[in-house]
Formats: C-alpha cells, sequence, structure tokens
C-alpha cells in the first residue's frame, strides 16, 4: 500500500522530469542561417553563435548555412565577398547558391547584407517562412522600403527586429533599462562616424548607429528635425514632443568615436562607451529563443523617419521639416511596394 510519503516522492520525481524536459526543449538547437557575406559582422556574428564557450544566451544556437549576396554597385560591398565567404567556409559554414535553398536547413536568419535596398527582397521569402529574422543595419535603402518590410512582415506575421549594436552597450542601454534614469532625460546629444554612401540616405549608411544611442536614451516621440550638413560634419536637430530637444553630430574628420551628453533632471551624464558586438548576438539568441522582443518597430521606423526627414531638411536648405509628413509620404510608396510583392 502507498503511503501519503511515497505518493509525494513521486510527484517530486514527475515535477522534477517535467521541469528537466522544459530545460531541455528549450536548449534545443537552433540553427542560423545568414544573409549577406559583405559586412566584417558575419563572421564577427559566427565566432561569437558558434563558440566553444558561448554566452548563456546563444547556448546550443549555431550559424550553419550562408548565403554570400553582394552589391555590385557598393565597392565596400563587392570586395568583400569572397574574403568573407572563404572565412566561414574555413569555420564550417555550408555556402549555398540562394536563401530558397538555405531555408528549408536553418530555424532563424540573420539578414547582414551591408546594402539595405537588397533587405526587402531578400526579407520576403523569410517572411513568408515565418522564421524569427534579425536584420542588420540599415533596415532599409529607403524609408519606403523599412516600412514595406514592416508591413509585409505584419502580413505574414513573423516575428523580427533590427538595431544596431551600440543600442545594447552597458552605457546606453542604461537610459532604456533603468526607469529612473530614463523618466529623467530633459535633452541629448550623441556623436560619432558619419561616412556616406551614394546609394543610400545620408545617416543611413553609417549616421544610423549615433542616431540609434540617441533614440536608446530618448525614445520615440519626435516631431521635426532639422539639418546642418558641411562636408566634413552634419548636425541633425529633432524636437520631441513636449519640448525635449535630441542632436546628433555626424563626424567625417578629426577625432572619431561615439559618445553622448544627457542632460538630466539632476545631473548632466556624458558617456558613450562602445562594448562590441556580444551584447546585441546575446538580444539576438534571445530573441531566437522566444525570450526577447526586440526594439519595438514604432521606434524602428521613427529613427529612419527622423533621418529621412534630416535629408529632406538638408534638400530644403535647412529648414525643419515634420517627420509625419515625411512618413505619409514615404508610406504610399510602401503600399504601391506591398501590393507588387504579394501579387
Amino acid at each position: 500500500m502507498l503511503t501519503s510519503k511515497t505518493y509525494c516522492c513521486i510527484g517530486l520525481f514527475l515535477m522534477l522530469l517535467l521541469s528537466t524536459n522544459d530545460a531541455l526543449y528549450s536548449q534545443e538547437q537552433i540553427r542560423i542561417g545568414i544573409i549577406g557575406l559583405d559586412t566584417s559582422h558575419a563572421p564577427a556574428f559566427v565566432k561569437l553563435f558558434n563558440s566553444d564557450s558561448p554566452s548563456e544566451h546563444v547556448v546550443n544556437q549555431r550559424v550553419t548555412h550562408a548565403f554570400p549576396g553582394g552589391s555590385d554597385d557598393i565597392e565596400k560591398s563587392y570586395s568583400r565577398v569572397p574574403e568573407y565567404t572563404k572565412e566561414l567556409s574555413g569555420m564550417g559554414i555550408k555556402i549555398v547558391k540562394s536563401i530558397d535553398e538555405m531555408l528549408p536547413e536553418v530555424d532563424a536568419v540573420l539578414l547582414l547584407s551591408l546594402d539595405g535596398r537588397k533587405h526587402l527582397e531578400q526579407a520576403a521569402p523569410l517572411f513568408r517562412s515565418q522564421k524569427p529574422v534579425f536584420i542588420d543595419k540599415p533596415l532599409g535603402g529607403t524609408l519606403a522600403d523599412c516600412i514595406a518590410i514592416k508591413k509585409l512582415a505584419d502580413h505574414y506575421n513573423t516575428r523580427w527586429f533590427t538595431s544596431s549594436s551600440l543600442r545594447y552597450s552597458p552605457e546606453m542601454i542604461r537610459y532604456r533599462e533603468d526607469l529612473n534614469r530614463q523618466s529623467s532625460v530633459l535633452g541629448a546629444i550623441s556623436w560619432g562616424p558619419c561616412s556616406l554612401e551614394k546609394t543610400h540616405p545620408d545617416l543611413y549608411w553609417y549616421g544610423i548607429h549615433g542616431v540609434e544611442v540617441l533614440y536608446t536614451i530618448m525614445g520615440t516621440g519626435c516631431e521635426q528635425v532639422t539639418r546642418v550638413s558641411t562636408e566634413d560634419t552634419d548636425v541633425a536637430v529633432g524636437v520631441w514632443s513636449g519640448g525635449r530637444i535630441g542632436e546628433f553630430r555626424g563626424l567625417r574628420q578629426g577625432a572619431s568615436g561615439y559618445g553622448f551628453v544627457v542632460f538630466g533632471k539632476q545631473a548632466i551624464e556624458v558617456g558613450g562607451k562602445y562594448d562590441g558586438y556580444a551584447p546585441l548576438v546575446d538580444r539576438v539568441g534571445q530573441f531566437f529563443r522566444g525570450k526577447y522582443d526586440g526594439v519595438d518597430t514604432k521606434e524602428s521606423l521613427e529613427m529612419f523617419t527622423f533621418m529621412e526627414a534630416a535629408d529632406e531638411s538638408k534638400r530644403q536648405g535647412g529648414k525643419p521639416v515634420d517627420l509625419k509628413t515625411v512618413y505619409n509620404q514615404a508610406e504610399l510608396q510602401a503600399n504601391r511596394m506591398i501590393i507588387d510583392l504579394l501579387k
């Protein structure tokens, strides 16, 4: 006859067995594919995901396949593809000839193509497959591209996010994760390198890193942007709802690097130490496991609207430009693009 103590022991054993199975299930291997071997991010991300001593956030997640891609009209793209293709092949990554060939073999995708103009076309089959996707910067080659990517993902109900690695350096992300710091921000200035690429809006190419820092600190709510631009420097000043002001300064000459000043209720803080790719890769690993939602797409789209409005301000000789007007114009283009993609 079973005693109450025996039943208790059986119950504890079953609970332990179930929790062990849950832990094992949560650590089932995730096979990751890469699209775009024209950026240093490709080998850097592989080394973190496929490390012999991986972070707890990417345990049992491995990059297994890669599609080289590349763009014929961007020297920094086509000149890198052979080198990084050879490097990843030497790391045991299977190089495939198409995205369609890769998709059945992977569970999640890193869309790393250097050229943002490629992202909408390359993302379409990924979204149809409903596999989680991280899209590297810049999200698109135009604001209309960025909006179309969001709409297409919504159509297929596919999880995705985009971010610069700068967002997750501890000195930056604390303004998003520390509610006391977040609520005390009255304004901010960020700065960083801002090289240009003629095929992309000015700030999309490299200024996006510093803009992402600004948005990590300020959050959403920018209403208007004014830009001053010279050969060596760009300054984009945004007015947020409530009268807060955020500024990005893009550098093309002299001392460079990333940094910020935050004007707070109690103090003025200076920082901006960049901690490399690992903090971002940790978040991507959590995202692939379903334990992190990524950056809110509303915030990502506002960032690209901010940069597009800065371009429009430059075209208008430095006049203030409303973000809402710029977004609405781009959305009309995006809607037409989506119709064509869904035919």
